[in-house]
């Protein structure tokens, strides 16, 4: 059972047979930094896939095994900014329902009359 102050963060790993992992705190101990750098040094890594991903589909000149090492990888590293974003978007703090809107605000920038909020993009 978790106070008022904690939360359960999904961390950026699997337990047991594939299972989420849970963490149970304030984000302020050991394994909260380690969840974070963690987090880092796979986004990081799935920067990088993507960069070499690019370049050999640009060059067009790869085996099938290449392809094959690089599905493996690209999905692997999908799964990790997936699960990092999940568990970032669960401690995100919950808005109040008068923050969301009638939705006025998307009507107005589309007709160009707000420019206080960015554009929205077709």
């Amino acid at each position: 059972m978790t106070s008022g102050t904690e939360q359960l963060r999904l961390l950026p790993w699997a337990g047991p047979e594939g299972k989420p992992c849970y963490l149970a705190g304030d984000g302020a101990g050991y394994l909260s930094r380690l969840a974070d750098n963690t987090e880092v040094t796979q986004l990081g890594l799935a920067v990088e896939l993507f960069q070499e991903a690019k370049h050999v589909l640009e060059i067009r000149q790869w085996t099938q095994g290449e392809l094959h090492l690089l599905a493996i990888q690209l999905t692997e590293a999908l799964g990790n900014v997936h699960r990092i974003a999940v568990s970032r978007g669960a401690r995100l703090p919950t808005p109040a329902d008068d923050d969301l809107g009638s939705g006025d605000d998307l009507e107005d920038e589309e007709d160009g009359q707000d420019s206080s909020h960015p554009a929205v993009c077709r």
